[in-house]
């Protein structure tokens, strides 16, 4: 009688354990597509991520490189100080969205180009994502209040 309980007690053992692996593995596999690192444009210049890993880009639209093409495409090149990125993207800016301001991105670099299928501007004249913020704050280059509260 005492060796059948063991065995009950050590086979809900090794299901728990197998069902707590398994739940482990569902839950990783279904996160992988939801997860974006940012990178700053220095470091996709040194680096570049392959085709199809999606990432944020972020820090300011270079001055001058802003174009309007065919329809709803956007040309233009995004810049940390160090290294510049040229962007594409299809579809409507944020009204907030100009030259020489912050701006994050998600999307994939594929062939020197960085294809965004989505773009963020800053939302008012004191907040820019942290991220933007330290990337530019490392490579020398930020330049606006640098004591303004961050959101």
């Amino acid at each position: 009688m005492k060796g059948l309980k063991k065995k009950r007690r050590i086979q809900l053992i090794v299901v728990a354990t197998v069902a707590l692996i398994l739940s482990t593995g569902l839950v990783g596999y279904a996160m992988r597509d939801g997860i974006n690192f940012f990178r700053a444009p220095s470091e996709i210049a040194a680096e570049p991520p392959a085709p199809n890993e999606t990432f944020r880009i972020g820090g300011l639209v270079e001055q001058g490189t802003l174009k309007r093409g065919q329809g709803e495409t956007v040309h233009f090149s995004v810049t940390d100080g160090g290294a510049s990125i040229p962007v594409t993207f299809r579809g409507v800016l944020p009204d907030l969205f100009e030259e020489n301001q912050g701006m994050v991105g998600t999307g994939r670099y594929v062939n020197g180009v960085f294809e965004a299928s989505e773009i963020l501007a800053r939302h008012d004249e004191t907040y820019m994502p942290k991220e933007v913020t330290d990337a530019l704050k490392a490579q020398g280059v930020y330049r606006h209040g640098e004591d303004a509260p961050e959101s």
